[in-house]
C-alpha cells in the first residue's frame, strides 16, 4: 500500500531539475489556471510534498489580489529557487518509471511556471539546515536574502493581470473565496496530521488543527453530524484497501456536495468509483438522493495512472473491475448491519417505564427455535402467527418465475427467540441497558400501520409493512446468494450486429455469462447470437439485455443490469408477502417483528429506501409538551 510521507529529511530529498524532453512528452501537459482555487490547490500540493506539518493560506479579494501559502516543510535550497520557476522542473520524478509510480501530490513541474506567467509571483524559502532564507522575484529573477524560519512561502499577487480577459470570467469575491476554502478542505480531509488555517482580508475564516484520528478531522472539517450519521468503512482485499466513512441512507442529500473520494491521498472524481458507490447504495437509497461519504482508497501506485488530466483530479486504474468490486463490497458490508443497536441509550439516559428480561449468556440467533408458551412464542417467530400468502405469490410469479424463484413459503421462517421473555411485564426482572432490546418492547398498534414500542431512550415508531418487507426480501436474497441464475433457452436465437468491443467482451466473459443466465456466442465475425436469457426476463428484449450486460461487463466484474432485475423481482415478491396495513397484530406479534428487525441486515430501510423506524427520545417528547419550561 502507498503512504504519503509526513516529513522528509534533507538527505531523502531530490533536487529540483528540468525534465528531459522524452519524459516531458509523456506528461499530460497543459496546466491551466482557471481561478484562484486552482492556484491554491497546486501550492498546497507542493507544501504537502515538502513534508509540511502546518500550512497557512492568506487570501485577499477572494484570492484575486493575493494568495499566500506558507508552510513549515523542508524548504528549497538557494541554488534551486530559480530552477523551480522553469517549465517542467521538479524534484518529484526523474524517469519514466517514476512517472508510472507517482507517490507525490505534484509531479509535472508546471504549476509555478504557469502561475508566474499570469501573475506576480515570489518565493521565500529557507532550506532545512541552511544559515539563511532567500526570496526570489518571479518577474525580475532577483534573489535576495530575507528572514524566515525553515519552510517556504509562495505569494501570488494580482492574478490574471497579464491576461485581463480571464479576470472577467471570475465570480464575486465571496464565491471565489468559497472555492478556495473548498480546495483547502479537500486537502485537509486527506491529511489529518497536518494543521490548516485560512485567512481572508486579515480575518481567520477557517482553521483545522492537526488531528490524531481521521474521524476527528472529518468532524472538524465537515461536521459532527457527518460522523454521527455515517458508519465506518474498512475492507482490504488483494492490492486494494478501502477505509473511511459512508453516510447512512437517512443522511442522503439532494446534492452530492459531501462526497469525497481519495486515491492514495489525492482527491479524485472517477466514474468507476462513483458507479461503485452508487451500486452499493442502490438497495437502500430512496429516489435520486445523493449519499454522503469520505472514502480513502489505498493501492499500489503502479496500478493507477494519475497522469491523465492537467488538473490531476482524474485517474485511470489498471484493473477497474478489481477496484469497483472492492469499493462496492466495502460500502455494502458497512451498511448491512442494522443500526437498531445505536438506539440503546448511554448510561444516565432516561429510563423506560418497564424493563424486559435479560437475554441468557448463551443466547444465539443461530440456535434452534426454543419452545415457548403460546404467549411467549410470538416474540421469536412473527411469520408463524399470521396466514401466509404463499399461494398468492406462487400464482403471481407464474409462468415465468414460479419455477425459478422461491416463493415466500420456501424461505425458512423459524426464527429463534431470545429466551426469558416475561409473560407479565409488571413482574419482569429488570435488565441493564446493555442487555435491553434495541428496538424495545411493543406497546400498541396505531391505525393498523405503525407499531409503537418503548426502549431505553424513549419511543420507537415502526412502519410494520415496510419493516417486514425488508425482512422477507433479505431472506429471499440470502437463499439465492451464490447460485447461478436459471436460464431460458430461446427457440430462435436472437442475432445482432455487434461492435468489436462487444464481441471481445463476449469472448472474454464466456465463463461469467452462464452464471448470469445468459448464453451469448459469436455468430460471425461481427455478429453475436443470444441463445439463452434469464428465465425471469424471458419476455424482455434479448438483444437490448445482451447489449446492456456486455456494456456493464466491459467495465465491471458482474452485471448490475441482471442483478438489478433480479432484486426488483425479489422486492416485488417480498412486498406481496409482507404483512399488510390495517392488519391487527397482537403484542406478541409486534415484539416478534421487532426482534427480527434487530437481526436482519439493512432493516433500517425498506426495499425502496424509505426508513422503517424512527426514534423519539424522552427529551424530544418533553419538548412537545413543554415539560421543564
Amino acid at each position: 500500500m502507498s503512504a504519503l510521507p509526513t516529513s522528509i529529511s534533507p538527505t531523502e530529498r531530490r533536487p529540483i531539475r528540468e525534465l528531459p524532453d522524452e519524459l516531458i512528452s509523456q506528461i499530460a501537459a497543459g496546466e491551466v489556471v482557471e481561478r484562484p482555487a486552482s492556484v491554491v490547490r497546486e501550492l498546497l500540493d507542493n507544501a504537502l510534498d515538502a513534508g509540511a506539518g502546518q500550512i497557512t493560506v492568506r487570501l485577499a479579494s477572494g484570492g484575486v489580489r493575493l494568495i499566500s501559502v506558507e508552510d513549515d516543510g523542508l524548504g528549497i535550497p538557494r541554488e534551486e529557487l530559480t530552477v523551480a520557476l522553469r517549465r517542467h522542473a521538479t524534484s518529484k520524478i526523474a524517469s519514466l518509471n517514476d512517472l508510472e509510480t507517482v507517490g507525490t501530490m505534484g509531479f509535472r513541474g508546471e504549476a509555478l511556471a504557469a502561475i508566474n506567467a499570469i501573475a506576480e509571483l515570489s518565493i521565500l524559502s529557507r532550506f532545512a539546515g541552511s544559515e539563511g532564507a532567500f526570496a526570489l522575484d518571479g518577474r525580475t529573477g532577483e534573489l535576495r536574502p530575507v528572514a524566515r524560519s525553515t519552510g517556504t512561502t509562495v505569494e501570488v499577487r494580482e492574478l490574471f493581470f497579464a491576461t485581463p480577459a480571464r479576470r472577467k470570467f471570475l465570480k464575486t469575491d465571496a464565491t471565489e473565496l468559497a472555492h478556495c476554502i473548498e480546495a483547502v478542505r479537500r486537502h485537509a480531509l486527506a491529511r489529518p496530521e497536518v494543521g490548516f488555517s485560512v485567512w481572508h482580508d486579515g480575518k481567520l475564516v477557517e482553521q483545522w488543527r492537526a488531528a490524531t484520528t481521521r474521524e476527528q478531522r472529518l468532524a472538524d472539517a465537515l461536521s459532527d453530524d457527518f460522523v454521527a450519521q455515517s458508519v465506518a468503512v474498512e475492507r482490504e482485499g488483494g492490492p486494494v484497501r478501502v477505509i473511511g466513512r459512508a453516510g447512512i441512507p437517512d443522511a442522503a442529500r439532494s446534492r452530492g456536495d459531501q462526497q469525497f473520494f481519495y486515491v492514495n491521498g489525492r482527491f479524485v472524481r472517477d466514474k468507476v468509483l462513483s458507479h461503485a458507490v452508487r451500486s452499493a447504495y442502490e438497495d437502500v437509497l430512496h429516489g435520486q438522493r445523493q449519499p454522503i461519504y469520505a472514502l480513502y482508497l489505498e493501492i499500489d501506485p503502479a496500478r493507477v495512472d494519475v497522469n491523465v488530466h492537467p488538473t490531476k483530479i482524474e485517474v485511470r486504474f489498471r484493473d477497474g473491475r478489481e477496484v469497483h468490486q472492492a469499493v462496492r463490497h466495502a460500502i455494502e458490508d458497512a451498511l448491512a448491519a442494522p443500526r437498531a443497536g445505536d438506539a440503546v441509550a448511554a448510561p444516565g439516559a432516561p429510563q423506560p417505564f418497564f424493563k424486559q428480561a435479560p437475554l441468557p449468556s448463551n443466547a444465539s440467533w443461530a440456535q434452534p427455535a426454543i419452545n415457548f408458551t403460546a404467549r411467549e412464542r410470538g416474540a421469536g417467530d412473527f411469520e408463524a402467527m399470521w396466514p401466509r400468502r404463499s399461494e398468492q405469490l406462487a400464482h403471481a410469479a407464474e409462468p415465468t418465475a414460479s419455477h425459478l424463484w422461491p416463493s415466500v413459503s420456501a424461505v425458512p421462517t423459524t426464527f429463534p427467540a431470545p429466551a426469558g421473555l416475561p409473560v407479565d411485564a409488571d413482574t419482569a426482572p429488570l435488565a441493564t441497558e446493555e442487555e435491553a432490546w434495541p428496538l424495545g418492547r411493543a406497546l400498541a398498534q396505531l391505525q393498523g400501520i405503525y407499531i409503537l414500542a418503548e426502549n431505553s431512550q424513549g419511543l420507537v415508531i415502526v412502519d410494520m409493512h415496510a419493516a417486514h418487507e425488508r425482512i422477507v426480501y433479505e431472506r429471499l436474497k440470502t437463499q439465492l446468494d451464490g447460485a447461478a441464475i436459471a436460464s431460458q433457452p430461446l427457440l430462435i436465437p436472437a442475432t445482432f450486429a455487434a461492435t468489436p468491443q462487444e464481441v471481445a467482451t463476449a469472448e472474454a466473459c464466456a465463463e461469467v455469462l452462464p452464471t448470469l443466465g445468459l448464453e451469448i456466442t459469436p455468430f460471425s465475425a461481427r455478429t453475436l447470437a443470444v441463445r439463452a436469457v434469464p428465465g425471469t426476463l424471458a419476455d424482455g428484449d434479448p438483444v437490448e439485455l445482451a447489449r446492456s450486460v456486455l456494456a456493464e461487463l466491459g467495465q465491471h466484474d458482474a452485471s448490475t443490469v441482471v442483478q438489478r432485475a433480479q432484486n426488483e423481482l425479489l422486492s416485488t415478491m417480498a412486498c406481496h408477502g409482507a404483512v399488510r396495513a390495517n392488519r391487527k397484530l397482537t403484542i406478541d406479534e409486534m415484539n416478534a417483528l421487532l426482534r427480527q428487525m434487530e437481526a436482519t441486515e439493512r432493516s433500517d430501510q425498506c426495499n425502496h429506501g424509505r426508513p422503517t423506524w424512527r426514534q423519539l427520545s424522552v427529551r424530544e417528547l418533553d419538548s412537545l409538551f413543554m415539560r421543564g419550561r
